[in-house]
């Protein structure tokens, strides 16, 4: 052996090594929890840059990436989607009322499971967290036996197209760059089209949300609310107006959902010169009907929301910002506050804050006043419609002892949901059409949403996760660096070389249960970039298809079912739900082993 050979083994080795570490260290970060994911795997990829392990190129390809673009204009999408309302009114007549848990569950995970298949699931968990939350205490369901088969069921729904999460696009783009490179001539063949994950994700889908439906009940844990008590309670009463045109005008207070409202009671109802006390179920609705209700504040707020009403704020002159830009905002009037010993309607808070009043809290004492005719007094909370200017205005103001901007109170373009569904519906069919052409399809629906004012562009620029798209960058220059050392060589060895020689249903178990293990401890776009070039190196050893190996990445890298961390909708749904670690363990780790058996069965008898 001659002394260059020599010392390019000895480099090959040393920065195998260097990887390992670092892969090791990195891994160790994520499961402290003690780092965010983005800066754990910014410093790793920095100890691979300046050991030379990776190129600078190399190092920063990912953030070319077009799925890594793809992944942040679907945010956009998601955000025009919730901005306009358009998904929770579908959501709420598919959740109707369910008879039984086992009914709820179901009516809950199949339009969830649909629409993640179409939307990125990670956008459709954050719009319906609120909706669940309702829905749950309307029907005096459990909130912890509906949020983790909703966390489940956007995950398995994402499973079935190649936009329904931004895993199945990092490894389609993978499976592009390997077909491009001449080093795997003939072992990739095939590319990802829209549909290519169906066949399997369809089938592992149903079985996973059968298993919900008949396990859940007994894995899931009892009821865990963490709410106050009704006697804790902060009650508001606030007037609402039905408008003109609106779908609810001629149906009866129980036909229009009225009647149950979470957290809400209707007191009464002013129609012109006379009130309707003790209002009945089958009391019928009218145009300029004032509906006066009493709850907490978080009713009040998604009250705000609900299509056909608007706040009754009894006052006159010139208009506000556009409800979908306008802010709620509480305040608590001060002791030396001008407005003290006046009406509400006296304070003239349009004209003096710009603002107006929407409802009204005097602790202890129930408000039966109208909004306008409530007499101030020191103490009291108000909640207020304001432009979005008045929080930075009036924080400091000694007019107010406290003033708080409540996030996501802004009223829903319901206008313009038709316009948000036709925007992604194209989309769909256009990527369905040309699936190598995914990015300028998401790019083009993004901008339409703004265009089209779905949203905003301080909104749109918001919604995206650039955590989520940084973890997704650097993943790349992670996995040129396993190719690069020969680390990725050592690990198929090491990992997998006892599944070759049983054939090619052990491999494929081998690779998706070593990319589950992944994902349960990191990130699930890390955990298909690192075991991605391990597949590579197994298929090209054993001459087998790459495809099957490449879905069965893509599946297994989303089957984070049995730890918080394997999936950003399970943190997502931790707190809500009221869960522990062992809650996700219990019901998901069997979910993840059946997951796996059907994937590599469907995988071997269809490839």
């Amino acid at each position: 052996m001659s002394f260059f050979t020599l010392a390019s083994a000895l480099g090959s080795a040393m920065e195998s090594w260097v990887t390992a570490g670092v892969l090791v260290v990195m891994l160790a970060g994520m499961i402290s929890g003690r780092m965010g994911a983005d800066l754990v795997m910014l410093a790793g990829l920095s100890v691979l840059l300046l050991t030379g392990v990776v190129t600078a190129s190399e190092a920063v390809s990912g953030f070319a990436n077009p799925a890594v673009l793809t992944v942040g204009f679907l945010y956009i999408v998601a955000t025009g989607l919730r901005e306009t309302g358009a998904l929770t009114i579908l959501t709420r007549r598919l959740l109707g009322k369910p008879n039984s848990l086992a009914a709820a569950q179901i009516r809950l995970m199949a339009p969830v499971a649909i629409g993640s298949a179409f939307v990125n699931n990670t956008p459709i968990v954050a719009m319906l967290l609120p909706v669940l939350s309702g829905w749950a205490k309307r029907n005096k369901l459990s909130a912890s036996a509906l949020f983790m088969p909703l966390s489940f069921a956007a995950i398995l729904g994402g499973m079935c197209t190649l936009i329904g999460t931004s895993t199945n696009l990092v490894v389609a783009e993978l499976n592009l760059e390997a077909a491009a490179n001449p080093a795997f001539a003939g072992v990739v063949t095939e590319q990802f089209g829209m549909f290519t994950l169906a066949k399997v994700g369809v089938p592992v889908a149903v079985a996973g949300l059968a298993f919900m439906v008949l396990m859940g009940r007994r894995l899931l844990p009892g009821v865990s609310e963490g709410q106050l008590s009704k006697a804790d309670a902060r009650e508001y009463m606030v007037a609402m107006r039905v408008e003109s045109g609106a779908a609810i005008i001629g149906r009866t207070v129980e036909d229009a959902g009225l009647r149950s409202l979470p957290g809400l009671f209707l007191a009464r109802i002013d129609r012109q010169d006379k009130s309707i006390l003790a209002v009945a179920p089958e009391q019928t609705l009218r145009a300029d009907d004032v509906l006066m209700f009493v709850g907490v504040l978080d009713s009040v707020v998604d009250l705000q929301k609900i299509r056909g009403l608007s706040p009754m704020t009894g006052a006159a002159g010139k208009d506000l910002a556009p409800r979908h830009q306008a802010k709620l905002i509480e305040v608590v009037v001060s002791h030396g506050s001008p407005l003290l010993g006046r009406t509400i309607r006296e304070g003239a808070f349009r004209t003096r804050y710009n603002a107006v009043v929407i409802a009204a809290h005097r602790n202890g004492e129930r408000l039966r006043k109208k909004i306008g005719d409530i007499q101030l007094r020191a103490g009291d909370t108000l909640l207020l419609e304001a432009t979005p200017d008045f929080f930075e205005r009036y924080r400091d103001s000694r007019d107010f002892f406290l003033v708080s901007q409540l996030p996501g109170s802004a009223a829903p373009r319901h206008r313009l949901a038709g316009v948000a569904l036709a925007i992604l519906g194209s989309m769909v069919v256009a990527i369905t059409i040309d699936p190598s052409r995914a990015m300028v399809y998401a790019m083009a629906a993004a901008l339409l949403m703004i265009l089209c004012r779905c949203c905003n562009g301080p909104q749109a620029r918001e919604s995206v996760d650039w955590q989520v798209l940084v973890v997704i960058g650097t993943a790349f220059g992670f996995g040129h660096a396993m190719t690069n050392s020969g680390l990725a060589s050592t690990i198929a060895d090491v990992a997998l070389g006892w599944a070759e020689p049983l054939g090619n249903w052990a491999v494929l178990a081998g690779v998706f249960f070593l990319t589950a293990i992944f994902t349960s401890v990191i990130t699930n776009n890390a955990a298909a970039v690192l075991v991605f070039p391990i597949a590579l190196e197994v298929a090209q050893r054993n001459d087998m298809p790459f495809m099957p190996l490449a879905v069965c990445v893509a599946i297994a890298a989303s089957a984070g079912f049995s730890m918080p961390l394997g999936y950003q909708t399970n943190l997502m749904v931790m707190g809500p739900g009221g869960y522990r670690t062992g809650d996700f363990v219990r019901l998901g780790l069997p979910l993840t082993i059946l997951v796996g058996i059907v994937c590599v069965t469907v995988v071997a008898l269809t490839y």
